[in-house]
């Protein structure tokens, strides 16, 4: 299954110009099978879902994109927003209590240097990229993030082969342009989020450019 892991929908998400509707049907039309909304600290009710499911006859899911001291983090099970979450050790216990899934967001961001001189700089900025607090506590990391450079998606993709993890993929999308540029491929099917929390534990996944139509 090809699924998008990473998008925004307005007004949920401030910053994005996408209504559900426009988002799921164009997510269709790109051949994806279902697709994840991971709005800004705000979660979705299940029957919201569950609606717009039956409307367009296509998977929805839903996460949340939690904002971190230690940077932005998807995260999967959890069924309500609670002051502290911001600490990446607090958001683990009440993803950890929920059995859900953490998966760091476009982990380039605020840590690939701007300017490389050398191979030594650039495995420098990794190996400290690697001892990010939050990053004892994922499931996975974001390794193609569909708004993200050539350049800022192989810093995400070096830092997977470093660290031995397995790598999402997600538009990110918060408008039309950024729909149907990446996905996660699943080897198992999925119905709903405890499958999709399974199959992200058990690293069954791997991440699809769909500009490119293979796999990273």
């Amino acid at each position: 299954m090809l699924i998008d892991m990473h998008s925004h929908t307005w007004p949920r998400s401030h910053d994005s110009v996408l209504s559900p509707d426009d988002l799921v049907i164009r997510a269709k039309q790109s051949g994806l099978d279902a697709i994840v909304f991971t709005e800004h600290d705000t979660l979705w009710d299940y029957k919201s879902v569950k609606a717009l499911c039956e409307k367009h006859n296509f998977l929805v899911l839903a996460g949340v994109e939690i904002s971190t001291d230690d940077g932005h983090m998807l995260t999967f099970g959890v069924d309500k927003y609670i002051f502290g979450m911001h600490r990446s050790d607090e958001l683990a216990k009440h993803v950890h209590k929920a059995d859900g899934v953490m998966v760091a967001a476009h982990p380039y961001r605020r840590q690939m240097p701007w300017y490389v001189r050398n191979d030594a700089e650039y495995q420098a900025a990794l190996e400290k990229a690697s001892r990010n607090p939050a990053y004892k506590f994922v499931d996975a990391f974001e390794e193609l993030n569909g708004r993200g450079s050539d350049k800022e998606n192989a810093f995400s993709k070096r830092l997977c082969e470093m660290m031995g993890m397995p790598g999402t993929a997600g538009t990110d999308s918060h408008a039309i342009q950024d729909i149907g540029r990446c996905a996660t491929y699943f080897e198992k099917e999925i119905h709903d989020e405890r499958d999709l929390i399974r199959e992200l534990k058990a690293g069954r996944f791997y991440a699809v450019d769909l500009r490119a139509g293979v796999a990273r």
